[in-house]
């Protein structure tokens, strides 16, 4: 599986956690629909599960003027997916690799104002990344 799809299928299973509070395992089974799973996929979204208190800090931190219950179920969610590949992937996903991929699987799956939100958000986490 291409790590795009990965991360698209992380996206979907993360998402359908966040709102059935079903579990990673189900969650993954029922967006692969009887593919056979992927090693990356499966660490993302475990990797978001086990970390989300952490990412969810990261997050606060680094929104204006929005709290992070505000924001699109689609758009925290590539958010999240994003940070931890940002902040646990770093060895073997370089950081503009992450934001360019949350970017684009926004372009897909957000609203016409998504990707530039995810943009604007994930540029200031790398900035404080940076610092």
């Amino acid at each position: 599986m291409k790590r795009r799809t990965a991360r698209e299928k992380a996206l979907q299973a993360i998402f359908q956690i966040d709102m059935n509070e079903t579990t990673p395992n189900e969650a993954i089974e029922y967006v692969l629909d009887g593919q056979s799973s992927d090693e990356y996929l499966e660490k993302l979204v475990v990797g978001v599960i086990e970390k989300r208190a952490d990412i969810d800090a990261i997050l606060k931190d680094h929104l204006e003027k929005w709290t992070i219950d505000r924001l699109a179920n689609v758009d925290r969610n590539i958010l999240r997916v994003a940070i931890y590949e940002m902040t646990e992937c770093a060895e073997d996903v370089p950081v503009n690799v992450a934001i360019n991929e949350a970017i684009e699987i926004a372009k897909t799956f957000g609203d016409d104002e998504s990707s530039k939100f995810i943009n604007s958000v994930l540029s200031k986490v790398k900035q404080t990344m940076e610092d």
